[in-house]
Formats: structure tokens, sequence, C-alpha cells
């Protein structure tokens, strides 16, 4: 580890230095604070007052390797193994989507429009970082999640037991008609999904933190029907549904209005719009069923 001295200073400066053609500096900065508030338990002030104190030899050798995974592209919540949602810590580990602030904001309007909705399903779960933060706000409510990886759904119970809360998990391959009809015997006033809808073809789009570490079965859709997940459980919605309650999607802005034309034409719903998330995108999918 090429520093000059052993001062937190010095070990910020290191970062810089060996992360600049990753992340802008701003980006470095608030991954040094996640990580020293991870590894040594310093607040964002104290690095602000502690950078003259010497870290110790077996202290800076975990900062270094971490360092190393950072600059081999692992994002920060893999090597940390963990990440926030909605003001909750989770677990995450490469079985699982990293909780993205775009989710944050679809949690956030179902809370507000749900709030005394009895019954939700989310479906595709991951985490469990969706029906987790749900619960959590409604106590009361029967919180259902499913998924057709077995990881996933043992990040999210661990999540649900992390966070002290009650989910009803399944594992489920929901484009298996014959699982869905004995595995999901209830109704729900609220279905929420965040499915896979990134085409291969789109595959270069993305960064290589995502390409080489989060899981492709949540992130990719065959390029032969972009929206098959969502037109699969915009069709369950008309037996699992309850009258009145809400479909919500998280969506690709690429296959957004091809969501909602599916949706119109499938005559379950009395209302559904596309709502932009706060960077402009079409990202939102909500819909009312008769």
């Amino acid at each position: 580890m090429r520093l000059p001295n052993n001062s937190l200073s010095a070990l910020i400066a290191f970062y810089h230095s060996e992360l600049n053609t990753i992340y802008e500096s701003s980006e470095i900065d608030a991954i040094i604070n996640l990580i020293l508030e991870h590894y040594l338990g310093f607040s964002k002030t104290d690095v602000l007052i502690k950078q003259k104190e010497n870290i110790n030899q077996s202290d800076l050798l975990k900062l270094y390797f971490c360092c190393k995974e950072l600059k081999n592209n692992t994002p920060i919540q893999y090597i940390l193994k963990e990440a926030w949602f909605y003001n909750l810590k989770f677990y995450v580990n490469q079985h699982v989507l990293i909780p993205r602030p775009e989710t944050e904001e679809l949690v956030d309007i179902i809370l507000k429009e749900n709030q005394t909705a009895l019954s939700f399903l989310d479906i595709g779960t991951g985490s469990g970082c969706i029906p987790i933060s749900i619960k959590k706000k409604n106590e009361t409510s029967a919180v259902y999640a499913c998924d057709i990886s077995k990881e996933a759904l043992l990040v999210a119970k661990k999540n649900s037991e992390i966070n002290k809360t009650f989910i009803n998990f399944i594992e489920l391959d929901i484009l298996n008609n014959k699982e869905v009809e004995e595995k999901l015997n209830v109704t729900f006033d609220v279905i929420i999904s965040n499915p896979p809808y990134i085409k291969f073809n789109e595959k270069n789009l993305l960064s290589k933190h995502v390409i080489n570490n989060e899981p492709h079965i949540a992130l990719f859709v065959n390029d032969e029907d972009d929206i098959l997940f969502y037109k699969k459980i915009i069709d369950l919605c008309q037996q699992k549904l309850n009258s009145g309650g809400k479909l919500y999607f998280e969506l690709n802005p690429l296959t957004a209005e091809a969501v909602l034309a599916y949706a119109n034409n499938s005559r379950i719903f009395k209302d559904s719009k596309i709502i932009n998330d706060m960077s402009g995108k079409m990202r939102f999918f909500i819909a009312q069923k008769n």
C-alpha cells in the first residue's frame, strides 16, 4: 500500500489516486465515508476532524483490499454486504440487485396511496427491500413476496429478520401458470413489481459495475418480448388483484408506453397512467382495477 504515512488524510488521498479513472471525486468521497463508517465506525464529522490521526496496520489492510475490489469494478454495496433503502439497512450479495433510489420513489408513492390496504404482493422481490419497507409502515397488513431465485429469497428472508418484519415469502416462477395456481392462492389489494426489463441487446449500455456483478436473471428479458413480465403480471391481475386494487410497476422508459398500451387493451383497469421519476424519465406505472 503506497502511503507516505498511516494517517487518515494519506488514506483518503490514496483512494482518490487509485479510483479517479472509475469514479467522480464526489463519488469517491461518498464511498470513503461509507467505508470508514463500516470498518472504523467513523461519522462524517470524524472524517473531517481526524485527518491527521493514524490508522492501525490491521485496519489499513482491510481498507487496502476494499480499494482493490473497488478498482476491479465491484460495487461498494457488495463489498460491505449492505445497502440502505428507505432508511433501513439491507444485507446484499451478488444474488440480488442493489436497491436503487428510483425504487425508493416507487415505495414512497405506494405507501402514500395505500394507507388502508390490507394485503400486498411484491413479484420478483430480490433483496426484499420493497415488501419489508412497506411492512415497516403498514404493520397490520399481510405482505407477500415471491421470486424465482432460491438464493435471492434467502437474502430477502435474512433482511426480514434484520428489520424485524414478517413477510410471506414464496419461491415462484411467475411465468409458470401451474406454479402460480398452486402457490399463489390468495388475492391482494396491491400488486407491485420491478421485473427484469433490459433487453440483451442493450447490455453494452450498462456499466461494468452492473454487468460484472449484479444477477443477470434479475436484469435481462428476452429480446423477442421485452415486456413479457409486465404482460404476465397484468394478466394475473384479472384473478389476483381485488376490485379497486392497484398495480404498480417500475418501468424501462424505452418500453413504458408499450406497457401502458397493453394494460389499457386488457380492459382490466378503470384507470392507468405513467409517472416520471425525479430525473424526468418515464419510470412508474400505476393502474386501478375495475
